[in-house]
């Protein structure tokens, strides 16, 4: 068989994968729209950070917790399927949402409750597509697809936050979530054509014990485990930005939806060429550098938000999406590079869960913090930012392991 080409052209020859590309960006849009209608209906609808803040949390936290589950499931009965459940349930727990809100029978309780029976099956949809490419892809094309993959989280953020953003200020907050849950009913249509890549699995025929296997593989890996400590200490911050942002330019600006969607975007719009180029490198011996070093510039890049005006919020949003481009190529290849193909939904489930953790926690800090002080939890950002930063350089191995699991 004969290598592909390492060029972005080449992933058009993959079997089926423009159409998972395809099926992941219209996930990923709908994804971006959801933090931002939740966040924005939270405050508008229940007029309180705290809710916001709680939502946040209820609709990724619960998901996080069994992603060892969610992980032994994807390896032990594939991705394409179990990624389709995760999308079915997320679409019919959106319009549920909308239904009630629409008939004033949503109690700020029911919503934090409905956010996270759907939050279970997330594992299921985010490892299953974030491992899905590196079983259809030559390893020659990793850093491309990883590239794509990447800036499918930045096509979203420009696409997303500002289409709810502007569907909550003039449609109300239930046509909003109406809206996703078409776009995520959209997203099974497209995906299920897309054939399972053969893998071999490595399973004791125990879901419980597989479970537990992943959180041993995992937690012995030392890249993963780096990767992990360095990156959920870091997403602390970006939980908050998620509160902290909305607050300072509806509170403190006195602008309207529109621009926070548009604040959101100017991040997503500026880390497009850097992550593609990020993607064109050859990141072999390299990956731990690229992954590492952006990291620098987020301290200060969220200490712009204490300085008051529009133009410093803008500018923080550009620098941290210039930064995020490189970093997120990186640490996708370090993951796969480091992880066996037999434990990948296991070990991706739970790296990923870890590495995720911290964005719901700080959302839901930042929503409490912020409440009697927005600079104070912009300082829990810059501190956490800071602190995942030295991570990065000081627990994530240089070199690959002589083992995976050492």
């Amino acid at each position: 068989m004969t290598t592909p080409s390492p060029s972005y052209r080449a992933l058009l020859g993959v079997p089926s994968l423009p159409r998972a590309l395809v099926g992941m960006q219209i996930i990923r849009i709908a994804q971006s729209m959801i933090g931002v209608a939740l966040v924005l209906f939270s405050l508008t609808h229940y007029d309180s950070p705290v809710i916001a803040g709680l939502v946040t949390f209820a609709s990724v936290a619960p998901g996080l917790l069994i992603s060892p589950i969610g992980g032994a499931l994807l390896d032990r009965h594939g991705r394409t399927r179990l990624i389709i459940l995760d999308l079915i349930i997320g679409s019919a727990s959106l319009a549920l949402i909308a239904a009630l809100a629409a008939a004033d029978a949503l109690p700020a309780s029911l919503l934090v409750v409905i956010a996270a029976i759907s939050s279970l099956t997330g594992p299921l949809g985010a490892t299953g597509m974030r491992t899905l490419f590196p079983l259809m892809v030559p390893p020659a094309l990793w850093e491309r697809v990883n590239a794509i993959d990447s800036n499918g989280y930045v096509v979203a953020a420009i696409i997303g936050p500002p289409l709810a953003a502007v569907m909550v200020g003039a449609f109300g907050g239930p046509a909003a979530m109406l809206a996703i849950a078409v776009l995520l009913g959209l997203s099974v249509i497209v995906l299920l054509p897309v054939p399972e890549p053969a893998v071999e699995v490595q399973t004791t025929g125990r879901l419980l014990a597989d479970a537990r296997a992943g959180l041993v593989y995992t937690a012995r890996n030392r890249s993963l485990r780096g990767i992990g400590l360095s990156v959920t200490t870091l997403n602390l911050a970006w939980g908050m930005v998620s509160i902290v942002v909305p607050l300072l330019i509806l509170d403190r600006l006195h602008l309207g939806e529109a621009m926070v969607g548009i604040v959101f975007a100017v991040q997503g719009a500026v880390g497009v060429v850097t992550g593609l180029w990020a993607g064109r490198l050859d990141t072999r011996g390299r990956e731990v550098s690229l992954f590492a070093w952006p990291m620098v510039g987020l301290p200060p890049a969220l200490a712009l938000l204490l300085v008051p005006g529009l133009g410093p919020v803008v500018l923080s949003m550009a620098i941290m999406g210039i930064l995020n481009g490189p970093m997120d190529v990186a640490m996708f290849t370090l993951r796969q590079r480091r992880t066996d193909p037999a434990w990948m939904g296991r070990a991706f489930a739970i790296s990923m869960a870890f590495n995720f953790a911290g964005w719901p926690v700080g959302a839901a800090i930042a929503g409490w913090v912020a409440s009697f002080s927005i600079e104070a939890a912009v300082v829990l950002g810059v501190l956490a930012a800071a602190a995942g930063t030295v991570m990065a350089f000081t627990l994530v191995p240089r070199q690959d392991p002589a083992t995976v699991a050492t």
